[in-house]
């Protein structure tokens, strides 16, 4: 990486970057890793986690150049942070902990380093670049610690019901901003539902995704196979989709 960022020697491109324009990259390395782990594609996941590291390298470097950090200190300060989260296992003996009481000292820790970086907040650290549905489910999550949420699932459903009346009112209005506005809510309900049920929302999307993807080739290999090209009646699609949904049960 030093040989790369070589103002003299290495790559024009890798020369010129920054925090903030490799970041993007960083992020979308850490999908591919999780689509390599979602088609169980182990190469795959050898091969992305090598490109994620190489990110880790990246911001590393750029650090060590304006003398702030280096790879070394970035290994070290997760080793560190890795013994102080883990006594339970690095100490000498053990305290004897189970994962719930683990889990209670964990979060009683990271409520003293908030305090001590002057964010006493629950929600301070819930990074803002997260994508949105990911970040809501964080914030949901955190406000339960102290009891501000639903009961159960049937109670957010509830919710959902009453949010889907507001869109529908919103959108009786033609009011665009309105609608935006009750489509988050909904969304925002949505990510809460999914974190009552247990179920990872983005992971979730991705299937549902994938799922839609597999079933429309379907329909465009059908299509292509009659030789039919451009719009086509969406009752005849919509039956497709059916054979699609069918041929996967089977």
């Amino acid at each position: 990486m030093a040989r790369l960022r070589d103002r003299e020697h290495g790559c024009p491109w890798d020369v010129e970057q920054n925090f903030r324009t490799i970041a993007p990259y960083t992020i979308e390395e850490a999908y591919e890793v999780a689509d390599a782990i979602e088609r169980d594609d182990l190469p795959a996941l050898k091969e992305e986690l090598g490109d994620l590291l190489f990110q880790v390298a990246f911001h590393a470097r750029m650090a060590e150049e304006q003398g702030a950090f280096d790879f070394a200190d970035v290994a070290q300060a997760l080793a560190d942070k890795m013994i102080e989260r883990h006594p339970h296992v690095f100490a000498e003996a053990g305290d004897g902990r189970t994962a719930e009481q683990q889990t209670v000292a964990w979060e009683t820790l990271k409520a003293e380093k908030r305090a001590a970086k002057g964010a006493p907040s629950l929600l301070d650290d819930v990074a803002m670049a997260l994508p949105a549905l990911m970040r809501a489910e964080k914030l949901t999550k955190r406000a339960a610690r102290i009891n501000f949420d639903w009961p159960s699932s049937a109670e957010v459903l509830e919710k959902l019901d009453e949010e889907l009346a507001e869109l529908k009112a919103a959108e009786a209005s033609g009011d665009q901003e309105h609608i935006a506005e009750e489509m988050g809510d909904i969304l925002f309900v949505m990510a809460n539902l999914a974190r009552k049920l247990k179920v990872d929302p983005e992971e979730a999307l991705r299937r549902a995704n994938a799922k839609f993807t597999r079933r429309f080739q379907y329909i465009e290999r059908a299509l292509a196979e009659a030789v039919r090209t451009g719009p086509q009646p969406l009752d005849e699609m919509e039956a497709l989709w059916l054979d699609a949904k069918r041929a996967e049960k089977r």
